[in-house]
């Protein structure tokens, strides 16, 4: 526990504290709209963004990785949230949470959050790009002020009802959307450190009660005045029925939150020249997923736009993450009556403003333009999350990147023959010295580079296989640049040394690395190709294939036995020569 608390907190100072009760104050203004509006867009009240806010955003800060990591309600989890409540309502919606929050504790207890960060790049921007898009679409109704609108978990449903109550706009929804869109765009010009946000909610919320009251829809006409208080500690309803109904979405929103958290802490990480814990982190938000929905808050993670402003303006510590959300407890408690006269309209720009700073507009456009499979990636994993949902998406993304990855591995030439090249004293063996009119008939040398796995073990026997044919008398396989190798690399492998032994020939390996070494001994292939005939350098293994192997009349040469051969002899020496210049030996 020391160092989860006291060693963040080693060398704090008075000066330290003011630091962070500005940076506290200043983000848990910003977090106020933002609290609402991805509540209200999650398909629940808006004070239950709030609560989120409050507690998730306190526990994030106190048992999480990072020092400057702001937790609470995202627009990363809208959609999924959005589909939880349109399927089995807000009850289930809590215990989702509840069992994610276990789900990312265990995470961080079996360390998975370094496997976390090994998600593509092109599928998290991918799915990023379409969440924002949803939750752009999501929000014209409110801006045009439609009414009547039947909410849908799938976008092009949504689209469709948007078409059939086009002729319900309200203008004066209009005149507020645009008037707060305008405020939340001017103001960073004028006053850079007051949120844009929360300016264009106030301004516009003034202007639409003074001039048109009733005339528009607010939160309070939508669903009802927003409570004071927090509301009672609540254990959910626990069945087995509801667990497994319940398992895949606590899955989703468990590995989403896991990988927007670590994004937001690495994005910290870049800011701060510091370094997060990323199981601890996991903890942290599974600690606060676990305990919010207790008191009606809805999922939380990392919010990446709140961590960034919390560093900008001077945090030091977690303790601006807890001051934040005793900020806006302190604002629920004051003010909360006010925030029922809020438009809705007034808060669509403000999620409008979110869905076009998340989308990740430049990086997209940059992968797309590539042209390369990773392009592929990211309009695949785009266009599902938009037309199907993100849990699909991010498993259609990662197939596809596994995919691609298999079928470059297999495409890279990974084995070619090599025959000694005296001109070349740091490389004595090169594949351009074998052609059709120069090979040696008796000794065979592969040089194999990359990790021999099932996307390129059949090759390499193929390859292989065809030298066997010629029945030389020794074969050298130099996989100094094989770092690891499966089992269907060791089956490949396995067979070409059977093949090979069974007409009598003998197989010789040189540079293999400690890693492949403990594959073979464990597959049994080290005994059965001998422990005499490893080494660790090709000029050692050829010395033995010179010496100690029976040989017949060179082939090549047609009246020296390959013992005698010049070529492979200074080869085989060439060791011993460039270990005396205090280089090292040939692999």
């Amino acid at each position: 526990m020391r160092s989860l608390f006291i060693e963040r907190f080693e060398g704090y100072t008075l000066k330290h504290f003011q630091k962070d009760l500005i940076s506290g104050i200043i983000v848990g203004v910003i977090a106020i709209p933002l609290g609402m509006a991805f509540a209200i867009a999650s398909g629940v009240k808006p004070e239950y963004g709030i609560y989120t806010t409050i507690i998730a955003g306190i526990l994030i800060s106190l048992f999480g990785g990072s020092k400057f990591q702001i937790g609470g309600p995202t627009g990363a989890f809208i959609p999924v949230l959005f589909g939880i409540v349109i399927t089995y309502g807000y009850t289930d919606l809590l215990l989702a949470g509840f069992m994610a929050g276990i789900m990312l504790c265990l995470m961080g207890i079996f360390k998975v959050g370094n496997l976390i960060k090994f998600i593509p790049r092109p599928v998290t921007i991918g799915f990023t790009a379409g969440i924002a898009v949803i939750i752009f679409s999501g929000q014209i109704g409110n801006f045009l002020g439609l009414t009547d609108l039947e909410k849908h978990e799938k976008f092009i449903d949504n689209m469709k009802e948007i078409i059939m109550h086009i002729d319900t706009i309200n203008m004066y929804s209009i005149f507020t959307a645009l008037l707060s869109l305008l405020v939340i765009l001017i103001t960073p010009k004028i006053l850079p450190k007051v949120p844009g946000s929360l300016v264009g909610l106030i301004v516009s919320s003034v202007v639409a009660t003074i001039f048109f009251s009733g005339h528009i829809e607010t939160i309070g006409t939508a669903f009802g005045e927003i409570p004071s208080k927090l509301p009672h500690f609540q254990l959910p309803e626990i069945t087995w029925e509801r667990i497994e109904k319940l398992l895949a979405p606590a899955f989703v929103i468990a590995i989403l939150g896991g990988i927007e958290s670590l994004l937001s802490a690495v994005v910290a990480d870049g800011m701060t020249n510091s370094k997060h814990n990323s199981n601890r982190e996991l903890i942290g938000q599974g600690v606060a997923n676990i305990i919010t929905p207790l008191f009606g808050g809805i999922p939380a993670t990392g919010a990446i736009a709140r961590t960034a402003t919390n560093i900008k303006t001077g945090a030091v510590s977690p303790l601006s993450g807890v001051i934040h959300g005793v900020f806006v407890l302190f604002t629920l408690l004051v003010f909360a009556p006010y925030a029922s006269h809020i438009p809705l309209a007034s808060m669509a720009p403000v999620l409008m403003i979110v869905a076009w700073n998340m989308s990740e507009r430049k990086e997209f456009s940059h992968v797309l333009k590539m042209k390369t499979g990773d392009s592929l990636i990211l309009a695949v994993t785009f266009l599902v999350t938009v037309f199907a949902n993100i849990t699909t998406a991010v498993e259609v993304g990662l197939i596809l990147a596994v995919v691609l990855f298999v079928k470059r591995m297999s495409e890279m030439p990974i084995v070619s023959k090599v025959l000694p090249d005296h001109t070349k004293k740091n490389q004595p063996v090169q594949p351009h010295v074998v052609s059709d009119t120069h090979d040696c008939p008796q000794v065979s040398i592969y040089t194999i580079e990359g990790p021999l796995f099932f996307g390129v073990a059949q090759f390499f026997e193929q390859r292989i296989t065809e030298t066997i044919h010629y029945k030389p008398k020794v074969l050298i396989l130099r996989m100094g640049k094989v770092p690891f190798m499966d089992t269907t690399g060791e089956a490949n492998l396995r067979s070409i040394i059977r093949h090979f032994q069974k007409q009598g020939g003998t197989v010789l390996i040189s540079g293999a690395v400690l890693p492949l070494l403990d594959t073979l001994k464990k597959a049994g292939l080290y005994d059965e190709i001998g422990e005499k005939h490893f080494f660790n350098h090709t000029g050692e293994a050829i010395n033995f294939a010179l010496n100690e192997i029976e040989t017949t009349k060179c082939l090549g040469c047609k009246h020296f036995a390959f013992r005698e051969c010049e070529q492979l002899s200074r080869a085989g020496s060439f060791e011993k020569g460039i270990e005396l210049n205090g280089q090292k030996g040939i692999v």
